[in-house]
């Protein structure tokens, strides 16, 4: 069954340690075995590779999205089911959430940082009403989490917005379990952040 394609951000170093690639592969594995695809930056090596296998191995499709200048410096996968070039990072971020009906995070460096940032806000905003799962791999996003804490803390992010748009999972099936769960019952728009 085709359900759509879910985003998956991750770390595209070619040298990780092994617990952080099998839990892409495994993720990979888990978005194919319930019936979706995946969605990633379409890159050859890391985390997005192990994820882009882990899908098509378990009979998925596996979705490239990546700037056309990455391309040309030979950074793509090219065993992905489909590719697709863009003009620009931004023009890339918007097509994977166009093509998508939820993401999850993946361990990563600044790049990850940014997308996920960048579509929490976009969720904050209701320029995104999907599922965003953390997936908190061997406590990797510990420090991110206890800093969206501080801001709530600190009055920088409502508490309610902390509780309904960031989730965290610790594993490929708790992600899904939480996609499947708010897709289920519809996503709904954020709240305002400030209320006068």
């Amino acid at each position: 069954m085709d359900k759509g394609y879910i985003c998956v951000f991750g770390a595209s170093s070619p040298d990780l340690d092994e617990k952080y690639v099998a839990a892409a592969r495994e993720l990979g594995q888990e978005i194919a075995r319930r019936g979706y695809g995946c969605i990633n930056g379409g890159g050859r090596s890391g985390l997005m590779r192990a994820a882009s296998d882990g899908c098509l191995d378990a009979g998925g499709k596996a979705m490239g999205i990546i700037p056309q200048f990455m391309v040309d410096n030979g950074w793509h996968y090219d065993r992905l089911t489909s590719l697709i070039r863009t003009a620009d990072m931004h023009e890339r971020k918007s097509k994977m959430q166009e093509l998508s009906v939820a993401t999850v995070a993946l361990p990563g460096g600044l790049g990850t940082f940014e997308e996920l940032t960048e579509v929490l806000t976009w969720r904050q905003l209701n320029i995104v009403v999907k599922p965003i799962v953390i997936l908190n791999v061997d406590h990797y996003y510990d420090h991110l989490i206890a800093l969206f804490d501080h801001a709530v803390n600190h009055g920088f992010m409502p508490q309610i917005h902390r509780d309904t748009i960031i989730n965290v999972a610790t594993t490929a099936q708790q992600a899904l379990d939480i996609i499947e769960r708010q897709l289920a019952q519809g996503c709904t728009d954020t709240p305002p952040k400030f209320h006068r």
